[in-house]
């Protein structure tokens, strides 16, 4: 397997990391209420299994790290093993610890685990007031958000008819997302044109058509992919899945509104999702297409030369503790 080196801002780190970061354009307005918070123990394992007969010349791991977010998510503490990893902040902000484990010998399991306790905030909007500019970044159409396919362009420009607002205009194309698309769980990343079609749609599809709709009309709109809490009866009811995607989108007068188009599916919670982040999201990565993932979700994995040896990644597990107050 061939590698390309990509540029990307690294900093060494071998115990204590920062765990901070901020994106251009993220300001708290005055109209942004933070209300409850909820304390989390989050705990993610990898095992990474050499089944063949020799070791690799060369083996890199990148894991996607839990990170601070303002308002959403702060971080009281982060410990991973093993200690000595480099750390990488990408394009978007967002963390990973890169692993060099090419001494792995054939046989052998080598394992990660990563612990956080994380904060996660309840954010309210007010959309009473929906004046003001807009930003520049997030506008564009990128892989999975195809903001300029012809379709896409249509049903965005035939939903924000008679809109006056931007946040008419979300509103329309959260609605939209809500009423037409049928949950799937499909593990997949097919994004937003891929709706048009008969295969359905889980979290990646439902956020992906609404920040492209969003797009198409210059309304900044972001991604998130991260850990979604279900408690036992959520899980049973199958509303969604523990690795959760959602989004904000720039709206005036309150700046970043996130939102949760999977969730609001139903009628019954259709306004619980909307410009309302419930305490239960935990955001990992920001942005559709982080580079350091070269397409992947949570983390990457590269060896080679793969014809001397395989290696596969087992167990990845992610357990999510609610720490009652």
């Amino acid at each position: 397997m061939k590698y390309s080196w990509l540029i990307i801002l690294s900093i060494v780190c071998m115990a204590c990391t920062p765990i901070g970061h901020s994106i251009p354009g993220d300001t708290i307005s005055s109209s942004v209420t933070v209300g409850e918070t909820r304390q989390y123990i989050v705990q993610q394992k990898l095992s990474l299994v050499n089944e063949g007969d020799n070791q690799p010349a060369k083996q890199n791991l990148w894991v996607a790290l839990i990170h601070d977010i303002p308002p959403y998510q702060k971080v009281s503490s982060r410990s991973i093993s093993p200690n000595n990893y480099t750390l990488l902040v990408d394009e978007y902000g967002n963390q990973y610890a890169e692993f060099d484990f090419s001494e792995h010998p054939a046989g052998t399991t080598i394992t990660v685990d990563i612990e956080y306790g994380v904060a996660v905030n309840e954010v309210a909007y007010n959309l009473s007031t929906c004046e003001g500019e807009l930003l520049d970044e997030f506008t564009q159409p990128e892989l999975h958000i195809e903001s300029a396919n012809p379709q896409i362009i249509s049903l965005a420009k035939d939903l924000s008819k008679g809109k006056k607002t931007s946040c008419e205009q979300v509103r329309a194309f959260y609605d939209y997302v809500g009423d037409e698309l049928i949950y799937t769980y499909n593990r997949n990343a097919w994004g937003a044109q891929a709706t048009f079609g008969l295969m359905g749609a889980d979290c990646t599809e439902y956020a992906s058509l609404v920040i492209a709709l969003s797009r198409v009309e210059k309304i900044p709109a972001r991604y998130y992919e991260g850990l979604l809490y279900l408690d036992d009866a959520e899980k049973e009811a199958q509303i969604a899945q523990t690795e959760h995607a959602w989004l904000d989108v720039y709206l005036p007068g309150n700046g970043w509104a996130a939102m949760d188009p999977t969730l609001g599916r139903s009628e019954k919670h259709r306004n619980t999702y909307f410009a309302h982040y419930t305490p239960n999201h935990i955001i990992v990565t920001t942005g559709r297409n982080p580079s350091t993932l070269r397409g992947a979700s949570y983390w990457s994995h590269l060896y080679w030369p793969g014809d001397i040896t395989t290696i596969r990644i087992v167990n990845s597990v992610w357990t999510i503790k609610p720490i009652e107050p």
